[in-house]
C-alpha cells in the first residue's frame, strides 16, 4: 500500500512538473511572438522609407541575442559567481537553474526576454543607426548589461539580497532597455529635420497606424505569457497576474487618451497605443503583489507619465521615434517604485502589506526606487560607453550618412521598398467590381503589366 502510494505522489508530481513546463513554454512562445508586435508597432511609427530596414533590426535582434544569450549571457546571469555577476554555466547543457522545469525550457524562457530587452533600444535609434553597429551594441548588451542586471534580481545577486522586488522585469528588461535606448538616442543624434534650429519640434508622423495599432495588440497578448510565465508554474496566481496586467494596460490607454485630449485636443492615437504599453510595463515588476483595483491605478499613472514623458523628452531634443525610452525606461522606473506603493506580500489575500499607501512603511519603496535607479543607471552608463566606443572604433560609425538617411535606409541600404507602388494615385479614380479591374489594367503602363 505504501510503495503504491509513494507511487502515486511521484507519478502527481511528475505531471504537475510537465504540467508548468507546458505553460512556461506556451509563455516563452507567446513571449517571443512579441518581437512580431514590435516589428509593426515600430515600422508603423517610423516614415514608409525606412520601414523594411526596421524589420530588419528587429529580426536581427532576434538572431543576435539569441546566440550570445545562449553561449555567454545565461551565465552571467545565473551561473554561480558573486554578488554583481555569475561566473560559470557559459554554453549552458545542464538545462538551467529551476530544478522544477524539465531541462532547458528555463533557460529558453529566460532567452526570450533578453530579445526583448534588446528590441526595446531598436525602436529609440530608428530610421538613422547603422545596421551592423547595431548588431554589435546588441551582442555586448546581451553578453554584459541586460544578464548583469539580472543577475543582481533574479540570479541571488546583491539586489536581491536587499529584498528588491521586480517579478517580471520593469527594471530587469524594460528599464534596461530604456537607459541603453536613451544612450543610444544621445549618442547618436536626432533624425535630420527633426528639430529646427530654435529647437521647435518638427512633426515626422508615423506612416501606418493600423501597422501599429496591430502590433500594440499583439504586444498586449504577448505580455500575458511575459508576466504570467514568470510565475514558472500553472498554478491558482497565474490568472490573478494576467487580470491585473490586463486591468492596467486598459487604465493607462485610457488615461493617455484622456490626458492628451486635454493637452492637444486632439485625440492622438500614438500616444494612446504607448499609454496601453505603459500600463503594461508599470505593473509588470508588481503583476505578483500588486491586486486590481491598485493595478488600475498603476495603470492610469502610467499612462499619465507615458504623455508626459514623450512630451518632456521632445522638449529637451532627444529624439525617439516610437517612444520607447518613455515606455520602457520612465515607466520601468515608475513600475519597479509601485511595489513600494501598493503592494503585498501576499496580494491573493491583501496580507503582508509592503506598500506605503496599503499599510506598509516607506522601506520598500527606497529599496524599489535606489534598486530601479541603479539598474537602469548602470544600463544607461555601460550602454553609453559602448555606444562610444562604436562610435569612434567601428568604420563608419554608428549613424548613416546623411545621403542615405536622406533617400531612407530601404532604397538605400536594402534596395527594396515596403510597399508596392504600381498604381499609386489611381485607386481612387477607378470604380469598383470588374469596371475597377479593366480600368485598373489600362491606366498601368505596358511595360510594368
Amino acid at each position: 500500500m505504501e510503495e503504491q502510494l509513494s507511487e502515486l505522489t511521484a507519478s502527481a508530481e511528475e505531471l504537475t512538473m510537465y504540467a508548468n513546463a507546458l505553460w512556461v513554454l506556451v509563455s516563452a512562445a507567446l513571449v517571443f511572438f512579441m518581437h512580431a508586435g514590435f516589428a509593426l508597432v515600430e515600422s508603423g511609427f517610423c516614415r514608409r522609407k525606412n520601414a523594411v530596414m526596421v524589420l530588419m533590426k528587429n529580426f536581427g535582434v532576434v538572431a543576435v541575442s539569441s546566440l550570445i544569450f545562449f553561449l555567454v549571457g545565461y551565465g552571467v546571469m545565473f551561473g554561480e559567481g558573486n554578488a554583481f555577476m555569475g561566473l560559470a554555466s557559459f554554453f549552458p547543457n545542464n538545462g538551467g537553474a529551476d530544478s522544477d522545469l524539465p531541462p532547458y525550457v528555463f533557460l529558453f524562457f529566460q532567452l526570450v526576454f533578453a530579445a526583448t530587452a534588446c528590441t526595446i533600444v531598436s525602436g529609440a535609434i530608428a530610421e538613422r543607426a547603422r545596421l551592423l553597429t547595431f548588431f554589435i551594441f546588441t551582442a555586448l548588451a546581451t553578453m554584459m548589461i541586460y544578464p548583469v542586471v539580472g543577475h543582481w534580481v533574479w540570479g541571488g545577486g546583491w539586489l536581491s539580497e536587499q529584498g528588491f522586488m521586480d517579478f517580471a522585469g520593469s527594471t530587469v528588461v524594460h528599464g534596461v532597455g530604456g537607459g541603453m535606448a536613451l544612450a543610444g538616442a544621445l549618442i547618436i543624434g536626432p533624425r535630420l529635420g527633426r528639430y529646427l534650429a530654435d529647437g521647435t519640434a518638427r512633426a515626422m508622423p508615423a506612416h501606418n497606424f493600423p501597422l501599429a495599432a496591430l502590433g500594440v495588440l499583439i504586444l498586449w497578448l504577448g505580455w500575458f505569457g511575459f508576466n504570467g510565465g514568470s510565475e514558472l508554474a500553472m498554478d491558482a496566481e497565474v490568472g490573478r497576474i494576467v487580470l491585473v496586467t490586463n486591468l492596467a494596460a486598459s487604465a493607462g490607454f485610457l488615461a493617455a487618451l484622456a490626458w492628451i485630449r486635454m493637452r492637444s485636443g486632439l485625440l492622438d492615437l500614438s500616444m494612446a497605443l504607448n499609454g496601453a504599453l505603459a500600463g503594461l510595463v508599470g505593473i509588470t515588476a508588481g503583476c505578483y503583489n500588486i491586486p486590481g483595483g491598485w493595478a488600475i491605478v498603476v495603470g492610469l499613472l502610467a499612462g499619465v507619465l507615458c504623455v508626459e514623458g514623450v512630451l518632456l523628452l521632445d522638449k529637451l531634443r532627444i529624439d525617439d521615434p516610437v517612444g520607447a525610452i518613455t515606455v520602457h525606461g520612465i515607466c520601468g522606473i515608475f513600475g519597479t517604485m509601485a511595489v513600494g506603493l501598493f503592494g503585498y506580500g501576499n496580494a491573493a489575500e491583501l496580507a503582508e502589506p509592503v506598500g506605503l499607501f496599503v499599510g506598509g512603511d516607506a522601506s520598500q519603496l527606497w529599496v524599489q526606487t535606489y534598486g530601479a535607479l541603479a539598474g537602469v543607471g548602470f544600463a544607461f552608463l555601460v550602454g553609453g560607453f559602448v555606444w562610444l566606443v562604436l562610435k569612434f572604433l567601428v568604420p563608419g560609425g554608428v549613424r548613416v550618412s546623411e545621403a542615405h538617411e536622406l533617400e531612407g535606409l530601404d532604397i538605400a541600404e536594402c534596395g527594396v521598398e515596403a510597399y508596392n507602388e504600381e498604381l499609386a494615385g489611381v485607386h481612387a479614380d477607378i470604380p469598383a467590381g470588374a469596371a475597377a479591374r479593366e480600368a485598373a489594367g489600362a491606366m498601368v503602363p505596358a511595360e510594368n503589366r
